[in-house]
């Protein structure tokens, strides 16, 4: 259990560090964490402070209790926008878009969803804004949107788009039918699921693998691959190719002259089945 000292609480988040790992959880359980607009300002406000706090060096995103968030909550969300007009309806919109979406998307650290319970709707953006997700069996996803008469707003139709193959996210988006977490593994909404009992353990296995690579190799990996999907083969070459050089002139590309050494001259590792001892100075920011 985690001490104060290693506690951030805000009235719907609260934070916990862990040898590097921050778990992040959106904290109405008695509101299967629907995201209301104090949520969404909690949530960016605790993100952005966690990019520049060394005890975060892998975020977990998770909810308290049983679910993991259960979508929008419409209820909050026209309440507090009653009366207030269109600016301020933009404002609490684009408060959810920035922490669901684009800062997640391109966090300056690895981010993992750990699915425990509800995933309903609106949930799906933050859960394929994160990097990795790891999901438990006994998870509920849905996209329930047409069984009361719109669709699925925000990113969320983007989200299964990527995430997704076109049947598959075509017959949730139009039956709104629940699946498990071993259904959303298989169609690769989530990279995996494991009984709910060993998620914890799982999800800090696999921030322990992440942790012993090099953060700014890491970063530029899951950047260049989320930035070249859909651009032009030869745009792409040339994207990273920049993004070599750019990283040789921030740090002499250390991390990767570590890897070849212990690989080319030590003969330690192999590279394909193991990871290369980096220095404290290789991962320094």
């Amino acid at each position: 259990m985690a001490s104060e000292a290693d506690i951030i609480r805000k009235e719907t988040v609260y934070v916990e560090f862990e040898d590097g790992v921050a778990w992040v959880f959106m904290n109405r359980p008695e509101k299967k964490n629907a995201m209301s607009p104090q949520l969404n300002r909690d949530m960016l406000e605790v993100i952005d402070q966690l990019e520049v706090d060394d005890r975060c060096q892998v975020l977990v995103l998770t909810g308290a209790g049983e679910s993991f968030a259960a979508g929008m909550d419409l209820k909050e969300y026209f309440r507090e926008l009653d009366g207030k007009g269109r600016q301020a309806t933009i404002r609490s919109r684009r408060t959810a878009y920035d922490w669901q979406w684009h800062r997640l998307m391109f966090y300056e650290k690895p981010t993992i969803a750990m699915v425990n319970g509800w995933c309903f709707g609106g949930a799906f953006s933050p859960l394929v804004g994160c990097d990795l997700a790891i999901a438990a069996d006994e998870a509920q996803f849905g996209l329930s949107e047409i069984n009361w008469g719109i669709i699925p707003a925000g990113n969320v139709t983007k989200a299964v788009a990527l995430t997704m193959n076109w049947r598959q996210s075509l017959y949730y988006i139009m039956t709104g039918l629940p699946f498990d977490g071993k259904k959303a593994a298989e169609m690769g909404l989530v990279n995996e699921s494991v009984p709910r009992a060993q998620l914890r353990q799982r999800v800090r296995q696999l921030c322990d693998l992440l942790l012993s690579k090099d953060p700014d190799v890491l970063k530029a990996a899951k950047d260049c691959f989320k930035r070249v999907r859909d651009m032009p083969l030869d745009v792409s070459e040339d994207y990273i190719t920049s993004k070599l050089e750019q990283m040789f002139h921030i740090n002499g590309m250390q991390a990767r002259n570590e890897g070849m050494k212990q690989f080319l001259e030590d003969k330690k590792i192999r590279p394909g089945l193991e990871t290369a001892k980096f220095t404290k100075a290789s991962k320094a920011k």
